[in-house]
């Protein structure tokens, strides 16, 4: 255990070393498995609600365009909670957003997602920073690519549980019950760190966090830390060609992800006459094999150069599109492919990152100047392939317009990445 700004040991801890990572396994659960779990039964959501297709992209549209426009709102909160309140906060506003969006309304079901969303957004943000000051320096790249790969595991699970559920108690319960997870977190997160922090407000002012991605990831597993000089506050990512680079590559990966993960049940019912049930499962192997390409990336840059990983990652994620247009039966290798690429394709840009800056302030300014646009590009995904879907008829489009965004990738990210060692 380390001590937090201030000098403080972070509040509340207890003592056993598998605790603290127990209970982040639990909370990231909760961080993606409420984003998909609407896919596998939005057929039936469509006909209840009367929806266009455009509409139910916006189910999974909002939660990501709020990962874009809520982090100033996100940072906010933490600086006037703590991490420990913001993580419970964060949990809070998931449990509502999940029971608001499953009432048997269109409006209930906007807003509780965009609420989910926005609980999301604190979440993504603070966990890096509890990771990073409350684990020892030899853990912190594990317990990071554990909480990675939860958050896989929830969409997963989601992915998977979902249809059966909705077959017998209908999709109202199937995409509440997932409250449970947030349930359960909260109540672990509060063992973890104790309850006077999880839940009441600090006695003494606290310094303002600062946040950034998960954390920089590098070849090894491990944080580095860079501290910048005087003149490190004037970087200005805007004015470097490699920010837009790695902006519109993480854009097109996140377009990418996206777009599938709301589509692929219904896409696979519709070309291969899959169940409801069978579809949700068929595409819990999209979310799942991420997490080998988010272990394995690191791996590889410990020997390749970070433009040959994206090449890599592009040209796997492109089996996934072009196999699901010329041979959609084949659709288990696609999402072996395409899962792979998914998990490995947000990990390398992480890399390219922390091996590009000067500073920690360079990084954040960074990271959050890509991500920020990435995820407002991502967010068209679900939208853009809906609404095509709705005008053709059939799944072409839709699919083409993912090959573009995958070619965006492979071609942008490695251009951008071509000088980074």
């Amino acid at each position: 255990m380390t001590t937090g700004a201030g000098g403080r040991t972070a509040a509340g801890l207890r003592g056993a070393a598998w605790l603290l990572p127990a209970a982040i396994v639990l909370i990231a659960l909760n961080f993606r498995g409420p984003i998909v779990a609407t896919a596998p039964v939005i057929g039936d959501v469509r006909v209840d609600l009367g929806l266009t297709a455009t509409v139910a992209g916006l189910l999974t549209t909002i939660p990501v365009l709020c990962f874009a426009l809520a982090t100033p709102f996100a940072s906010w909160v933490i600086a006037k909670a703590d991490p420990e309140r913001a993580v419970s906060l964060s949990l809070v506003i998931v449990l509502v957003g999940t029971v608001v969006r499953s009432m048997p309304s269109s409006a209930a079901l906007l807003v509780g997602t965009a609420v989910i969303g926005i609980g999301i957004t604190i979440g993504n943000v603070v966990i890096p920073v509890v990771i990073r000051r409350d684990t020892s320096p030899e853990r912190v790249g594990l317990v990071t690519g554990v909480y990675t790969s939860a958050l896989n595991v929830g969409s997963m699970i989601t992915s998977l549980g979902t249809a059966p559920i909705a077959a017998s108690w209908g999709w109202p319960v199937a995409i509440a019950v997932w409250a449970v997870f947030a349930v359960v977190a909260g109540l672990a997160w509060t063992y973890a760190v104790g309850a006077r922090a999880a839940w009441r407000r600090p006695t003494a002012s606290e310094p303002v966090v600062e946040t950034g991605p998960i954390d920089q990831v590098l070849g090894t597993g491990a944080i580095r830390t860079v501290d910048g000089g005087a003149g490190s506050a004037q970087v200005r990512p805007a004015r470097r060609l490699i920010t837009w680079g790695l902006t519109l590559a993480f854009g097109g990966q996140a377009f990418s992800y996206y777009a599938l993960t709301a589509w692929i049940p219904t896409l696979l019912h519709d070309e291969i006459g899959f169940s409801k049930a069978s579809s949700g499962a068929s595409s819990s192997v999209f979310q799942i094999l991420a997490v080998v390409g988010a272990l394995g990336v690191p791996v590889l840059a410990a020997k390749w150069r970070p433009r040959a990983i994206i090449a890599l990652v592009a040209f796997l994620w492109l089996a996934m599109p072009l196999g699901l247009l010329f041979a959609p039966q084949l659709w288990l290798l696609w999402s072996v492919l395409g899962g792979a690429a998914q998990g490995g394709g947000i990990t390398v840009i992480f890399i390219v990152i922390v091996r590009i800056v000067s500073s920690d302030a360079d990084a954040r300014r960074m990271s959050a100047f890509v991500q920020g646009g990435g995820y407002l590009l991502g967010s068209a995904g679900p939208l853009v392939a809906g609404s095509l879907h709705g005008i053709t008829g059939d799944w072409t489009a839709p699919l083409l317009v993912v090959l573009v965004a995958v070619l965006t990738l492979g071609i942008v990210g490695t251009f951008a990445a071509r000088r980074v060692a």
